[in-house]
């Protein structure tokens, strides 16, 4: 409670003694310029379409070696003779499709052990 001598203080925050807002310090007063810096150093080249041929070649390339090299992997996966007991047993302890466990199982040429660490870490 006020007593009659008592002087009331209740200044705003934002205001100094002349009643004015105060300014606060701009912390990023060129940010426009700022980003003008750094859209200029983005040149725009034109492509030309002797380089467009060139990279869907390189990448066609890539694809179909990539593809060869897949159909080569899974012959040799197919000529791997498995048990249908070790495939069964993967199933029943990992709780996984019958896909799943015969291609563990190929991969690692039967061995059931390897198969299990495999598909364990």
């Amino acid at each position: 409670m006020a007593t009659e001598g008592d002087v009331d203080l209740d200044l705003e925050a934002d205001e100094n003694c002349t009643g004015k807002p105060v300014e606060k310090p701009r912390k990023h007063d060129s940010g426009a310029a700022d980003l003008e810096r750094v859209t200029d150093y983005a040149e725009e080249k034109e492509i030309s379409s002797s380089d467009l041929e060139t990279v869907r070649y390189v990448i066609g390339d890539r694809r179909s070696r990539e593809q060869k090299a897949k159909q080569e992997r899974e012959k040799e996966l197919a000529k791997v003779t498995i048990k249908k007991e070790d495939v069964e047993l993967i199933m029943s302890e990992m709780e996984i499709p019958r896909g799943v466990a015969e291609r563990s199982l190929r991969e690692h040429m039967g061995n059931v052990v390897e198969a299990l660490i495999a598909l364990t870490n």
